[in-house]
């Protein structure tokens, strides 16, 4: 194929994520009052991964050390990871889904939903599990998501997903670890 065809394709889907990101975005919120979702016996048990006494890095070269490249890069610096990459992309069992830096449980699968957007999608997080933050990196208006324990970036969530929350909490697959009851 032509270079030029490819750059021009290339301009334009850049284009039309600047304007679409600049013109027609609607800031998604989470309810005051999020529904209580109930656990089984194990998966209480699983998600008492939040260990409030467990230390957590003080620095920079703590978490280089106790991440992966990969993960420092997404976690630490607000990186993402290629679409359609990911590991948790198509992982389908039951479970939590928690902050891959600190081990907060994040997300429960029955919320996870497949968007086509290349990164595992969420309708709806555990309640005071994340932070969203605005974001206006890379000539757009965007919701970060991060970790309310320990501040660690884990995507963005949009407001059209095709659930009642009408989130589509958009996380990179590296920010996560996954437990199973």
């Amino acid at each position: 194929m032509n270079r030029s065809v490819l750059y021009l394709a290339a301009a334009l889907l850049g284009a039309g994520a600047v304007i679409s990101g600049t013109f027609y975005y609607k800031k998604p919120e989470i309810p005051a009052a999020a529904p209580k979702i109930q656990f089984s016996e194990k998966e209480e048990k699983m998600a008492d991964t939040n260990d409030e006494n467990a230390s957590l890095p003080q620095t920079e070269e703590e978490w280089k050390q106790r991440l992966t490249p990969e993960q420092y890069k997404i976690l630490r610096q607000k990186g993402t990871e290629m679409p359609f990459t990911g590991k948790f992309l198509h992982h389908h069992e039951n479970g939590i889904y928690s902050c891959g830096a600190c081990g907060n449980p994040i997300f429960v699968s029955d919320t996870k939903f497949d968007s086509g957007s290349g990164w595992p999608s969420f309708d709806e997080a555990l309640p005071g599990s994340v932070k969203l933050h605005e974001d206006n990196s890379h000539g757009m208006k965007r919701v970060e998501v991060t970790c309310a324990k320990c501040g660690s970036h884990l995507g963005h969530v949009f407001s059209d997903g095709p659930t009642p929350t009408g989130n589509r909490f958009c996380i990179n697959s590296a920010a996560l670890s996954f437990k199973q009851p």
